[in-house]
């Protein structure tokens, strides 16, 4: 049914959305998004799903937007660019929402969009020592769609800690930041991950729903007008200098203009 993704349910209701792409380290090209979207308004109307645990097959949770799509962007017009990030923000959007409790197993390194994964999961559990980052404005871009998510997980004042300097961290800092739960040894993952499961098949499937919905009106809402700005901050970098020299750097295995080699 799906190319990108291997979605399955086993007896109790735990529904397993794994993504496949391991040969690309999982990252997000336009097919993926759209399955993702899919998935997601799937899961959430079945009635027989009560947890979804969002993993990732391979070494990579999710590398972040896949290099083709992040080249095709680049040739676009601008009302494409923005339709394909409009997908992007409507694919996490519909993960935000799910009403069901969303658990993330993050067995691997995650960047840019990977972090907007992680971000819209309920709790996620990762192992110990894994490397991630906001590595958006390497390019000359920013980290805009996955943004709204972000600044809820963290909150602005940690966000900004990584959000504009392209820094990798780890494992502990992750947890730190709020993005993780907490980091585990990699032969834990998966008990942790039950540890989270077990709770929720002994409480009311409706008010697990109820209670999540309640906790987004109250807490950080994800308004609509924030997510069209990040659209449009995100089609204004793809349209500057910056990004065309950023990505084709990037393709040229060669330093982008702005690099100063001497740090001392």
């Amino acid at each position: 049914m799906f190319e990108t993704l291997e979605v399955a349910t086993d007896a109790r209701g735990v529904a397993r959305l794994v993504l496949n792409r391991p040969e690309k380290h999982n990252a997000l090209s336009a097919r993926m998004i759209t399955e993702l979207t899919e998935a997601a308004f799937q899961l959430g109307s079945d009635p027989e799903v009560r947890v979804v645990v969002l993993a990732a097959a391979g070494k990579s949770f999710c590398a972040g937007g896949d290099l083709g799509w992040m080249q095709a962007q680049m040739r676009a017009d601008g009302k494409t660019r923005a339709q394909e990030a409009r997908k992007l923000a409507e694919m996490l959007g519909a993960l935000n929402r799910l009403p069901k409790p969303l658990i993330g197993r993050v067995q691997g390194q995650a960047f840019g969009g990977g972090i907007g994964m992680m971000a819209v999961c309920d709790i996620a559990i990762g192992i110990e020592g894994v490397s991630f980052g906001l590595t958006e404005t390497r390019l000359g871009l920013i980290p805009a769609t996955i943004g709204p998510y972000v600044l809820a997980r963290m909150g602005e004042a940690m966000a900004r800690r990584v959000f504009m300097s392209a820094r990798i961290f780890k494992s502990d800092e992750a947890v730190r930041l709020g993005l993780l739960g907490r980091a585990v040894p990699p032969e834990m993952l998966d008990e942790a991950i039950e540890d989270e499961i077990r709770p929720y098949l002994d409480c009311a499937p409706q008010a697990v729903a109820r209670a999540k919905a309640l906790a987004q009106h109250l807490g950080a809402a994800i308004r609509a007008e924030d997510v069209e700005h990040s659209i449009a901050e995100l089609v204004a970098c793809w349209e500057g200098a910056e990004a065309q020299e950023g990505i084709a750097a990037f393709f040229e295995r060669r330093k982008p203009g702005w690099v100063r080699c001497d740090r001392t």
